[in-house]
């Protein structure tokens, strides 16, 4: 095409000729910001007023079910801040009575950019050992809870906040993987642990013969942190030596918390992680996040329905 009016040409557009008229469209629509349209459909040997035609048609039912699918799709994923992958998009869907199968939703969000959150594992810092008494993993031979306040577990991770570390400390209900409560602190020690545990307590006021579960940390094992067990009556259980998958519920958190909320944001101020972790939490995590191990409900509607 030669250059004519001031007119900007497009180039390399040859391979098109000859492969049908609808595909000349398209072309002629994608290419329409950088070509002059009359130009574009000349070139390629249609007609313009066809071309306008195509445009304003009214789309097939069909491509309005596959455009409405992708909005669908789009809506969750971003409600979850880009958190949710494949499995859990279709779960949402499906809840929301969208008739659609898995891989249709994976195909879409591989189209569109919609990824999941990469989950990627921070480095824990060594613990000093203590010779206080370490006590045995009696979650081995009890059996499954079948309510709230049977079994919690708790235990404490490390977040990178500039260029120190702080600690984040949970307390979750094994019935509904709810987070009871959180804490964030600047420094690990027994009273910081047992404050957190303390709060869980006036929160869910379990009943006498709770098993909680944690790891076999020092600030689990204080003489401080064992008289408010004992207090409250609470069975305590830990890891057996080097099993951390002892208490894996909390490190299952843990992982989503950082792949879905702390790999996304560098955090430099308290204040601001400390909102974040209770958006997510609070706002996301017990209250809407779908987790496949409660039938992809979210932990208190899983606890509404028992």
């Amino acid at each position: 095409m030669g250059a004519s009016g001031g007119e900007r040409h497009p180039k390399k557009v040859s391979t098109l000729s000859g492969r049908g008229t609808t595909e000349a469209f398209r072309f002629v629509w994608k290419h329409r910001q950088e070509y002059n349209v009359k130009l574009l459909c000349k070139y390629l040997s249609v007609s313009r007023s066809g071309y306008y035609a195509w445009v304003n048609r009214k789309p097939s039912p069909r491509a309005v079910e596959r455009a409405d699918l992708v909005f669908r799709t789009r809506k969750v994923y971003d409600e979850s801040r880009g958190r949710y992958g494949s499995p859990r998009v279709y779960q949402a869907l499906r809840r929301e009575g969208v008739q659609v199968g898995e891989n249709r939703v994976a195909r879409i969000m591989q189209e569109w950019g919609m990824k999941a959150r990469v989950t990627r594992v921070y480095r824990r810092l060594a613990r000093r050992r203590h010779e206080l008494k370490a006590l045995p993993n009696y979650r081995l031979a009890a059996p499954a809870p079948t309510g709230v306040n049977q079994q919690w577990s708790s235990d404490v991770t490390y977040i990178k906040l500039g260029t120190k570390y702080v600690f984040l400390a949970v307390v979750l209900d094994l019935y509904s993987r709810r987070v009871i409560h959180w804490r964030l602190g600047k420094s690990l020690t027994a009273d910081f642990s047992k404050a957190t545990l303390r709060e869980a307590f006036k929160r869910r006021h379990p009943s006498p013969g709770l098993l909680l579960h944690t790891d076999r940390g020092i600030e689990y094992r204080a003489n401080k942190m064992q008289r408010l067990l004992n207090q409250h009556q609470v069975r305590h259980s830990m890891n057996r030596p080097g099993q951390c998958t002892d208490n894996a519920e909390v490190e299952s958190f843990f992982k989503t918390l950082k792949g879905e909320l702390l790999h996304a944001t560098s955090f430099t101020a308290m204040c601001q992680l400390r909102s974040q972790i209770r958006h997510y939490i609070d706002g996301f995590y017990n209250s809407h996040r779908l987790h496949s191990g409660l039938g992809y409900r979210s932990p208190i509607e899983f606890e509404g329905i028992s």
